[in-house]
């Protein structure tokens, strides 16, 4: 079964750091696409980064040279490095695979940027 555990979320001052990470399971890690969302309750759920199963990335306008995505396709890992955080990075941050057409979701993990 296909399985994405994210982990890292936390409590962080304005101008910090945090970095998270998503554990893959149960396909082949290498060939998919891996996309950090993130979603404030009451409204949509927005694309935050993207890494593809090559060398490409993407980043959301409001995100652009603060936040950093990586993937270790030898651990089946992916990572979202997030520096100078503001107060509007709060949200639950999701780990999503898209593999062929199938998209699968992790649970989340709450980000929350506050001093």
């Amino acid at each position: 079964q296909v399985q994405l555990v994210e982990s890292g979320g936390g409590l962080v001052q304005p101008g910090g750091s945090l970095r998270l990470s998503c554990a893959a399971s149960g396909f082949t890690f290498s060939i998919a696409v891996m996309r950090w969302y993130r979603q404030v309750p009451g409204k949509e759920r927005e694309l935050v980064a993207r890494s593809s199963s090559g060398t490409s990335t993407n980043y959301a306008d409001a995100v652009k040279g603060r936040f950093t995505i990586s993937r270790d396709n030898a651990k089946n890992t992916v990572n979202l490095q997030m520096n100078s955080l503001k107060p509007e990075d709060t949200a639950v941050y999701y780990c999503n695979a898209l593999l062929n057409i199938q998209n699968y979701w992790g649970k989340g993990t709450l980000v929350t940027v506050s001093s």
